[in-house]
C-alpha cells in the first residue's frame, strides 16, 4: 500500500511543479496591475526642496537656443521640461508648452533626452520651440541626475534654483489647470 501512495504522490507533486510558474506569473501580473492603478503624480521625488542638479548641457545642434546650465536656473522661475522627439506623449503635451511659453513671468527650459539632433530640430521646427534654453542630454545622464522616470516630465524651479514641484507624464488641460498652474503661481509668489 505504501508503494502505491508514494507513486500516486509523485505525479501530484509533478503537476503542482508544472503549474508553479503560472502561479508566480499570475501573482506578478496582479502586483503590476495594482501598481498601474496608482497616480503617477504621487511618485516620490527626493529633489523637491533641493537645489537643481549640476548640469552643463550643450545646446541642441542646429537649434537657435542656448544650452542648459545650473547657473541659468537662478533669478527667474523656470519650468524644466524633459522631452524627446520619439516620445508620443511629448507630442501630445507640446501645445500646452507653447501656451505656457506665452507667459513672460517665467521661462521654459528643455532637456532633450537621448534624441538625435536632426530629429529634435525637426520636432521643434514643426511644432514650435517654447524653450528659452534647450540642452542636449545625449547620454541620459542629466535626466538621471534630475530623477526622471521617463519622458515627459516637468519641474518647477524657483528663482533660487530650488526644485519646487515635479509633474510626471504629459501635461494635459486638466493637469495644467489643476496641478501645474497652481504650482507655478506659488513659485511666482515666493
Amino acid at each position: 500500500m505504501s508503494e502505491i501512495t508514494g507513486e500516486a504522490a509523485a505525479p501530484r507533486r509533478r503537476s503542482f511543479l508544472a503549474f508553479l510558474p503560472l502561479v508566480i506569473f499570475a501573482g506578478l501580473v496582479v502586483v503590476f496591475l495594482i501598481g498601474l492603478r496608482g497616480d503617477p503624480q504621487k511618485l516620490p521625488s527626493a529633489l523637491i526642496g533641493k537645489p537643481a542638479p549640476q548640469v552643463a548641457l550643450p545646446p541642441v545642434e542646429g537649434v537657435d537656443r542656448p544650452g542648459l546650465t545650473t547657473a541659468a536656473l537662478q533669478g527667474q522661475v523656470t519650468l524644466v521640461n524633459v522631452f524627446a522627439s520619439w516620445c508620443i506623449p511629448c507630442h501630445e503635451e507640446h501645445p500646452f508648452l507653447m501656451e505656457l511659453a506665452k507667459d513672460s513671468r517665467f521661462r521654459l527650459a528643455g532637456i532633450n533626452q537621448k534624441d538625435q539632433p536632426d530629429n529634435a530640430r525637426r520636432f521643434l521646427g514643426r511644432n514650435g520651440n517654447p524653450y528659452a534654453l534647450v540642452g542636449a542630454d545625449m547620454s541620459g545622464r542629466a535626466s538621471i541626475e534630475w530623477g526622471v522616470y521617463g519622458v515627459p516630465e516637468t519641474f518647477v524651479v524657483g528663482r533660487d534654483g530650488v526644485i519646487l514641484f515635479k509633474h510626471v507624464g504629459p501635461i494635459t488641460a486638466e493637469s495644467l489647470r489643476d496641478r501645474l498652474r497652481p504650482e507655478i503661481e506659488k513659485a511666482l509668489a515666493r
